[in-house]
C-alpha cells in the first residue's frame, strides 16, 4: 500500500494506531462492499476511497471522502479534480444528498484545491482518539 504513504506526508502525519496490515484488510473490505468504491488511476497516480456514510436527519443519506490523494509530483495536473468529479458522480449513483470530507487544519494547499472546487458550505471537524 506505497500509495498510503502519500497521506503521511507534510504537513500530515502518521496516525499512533497505523497497521499496515490492517490498513490492507479494510481497503479489502471497502473494495468488496456494497457501500464503498476505491478509486484509483490508471497509472495509480491518485486514489479517493468513498463510502456511503449516515443517514442524515437533515439532509438525507451521505456519501463521505475518507482518503484523497495524489502523487506528490502529479499535484495540480487534475487528477484530484478528476478523482473527486468521480467520487461526486458515485455519490449520486448511490442516491447521496451530498459528498462531504474534512482535512486538517494545515493542509493549506489541499484547501486551496477545495475551495476551487466550490463546495457548497464548509465546517469545521472536531475529532477525538478513542482507546482501543
Amino acid at each position: 500500500m506505497p500509495l498510503y504513504e502519500w497521506l503521511f506526508a507534510p504537513p500530515g502525519g502518521r496516525p499512533p494506531q497505523w497497521d499496515a496490515g490492517v490498513a490492507e484488510k479494510r481497503v479489502l473490505g471497502l473494495i468488496e462492499s456494497d457501500r464503498a468504491t476505491v478509486l484509483v488511476t490508471d497509472d495509480l497516480s491518485g486514489f479517493c476511497t468513498v463510502v456511503l456514510d449516515l443517514p442524515s436527519v437533515r439532509f438525507g443519506q451521505r456519501a463521505w471522502v475518507e482518503d484523497l490523494a495524489v502523487d506528490p509530483a502529479r499535484r495540480s495536473s487534475g487528477i484530484g479534480k478528476a478523482l473527486l468529479d468521480a467520487a461526486k458522480a458515485w455519490a449520486v449513483a448511490h442516491a447521496a444528498s451530498h459528498l462531504e470530507l474534512d482535512s486538517g487544519d494545515g493542509r493549506l494547499d489541499a484547501h486551496r484545491f477545495y475551495e476551487r472546487e466550490q463546495p457548497s458550505w464548509t465546517s469545521r471537524c472536531f475529532s477525538w482518539w478513542l482507546a482501543g
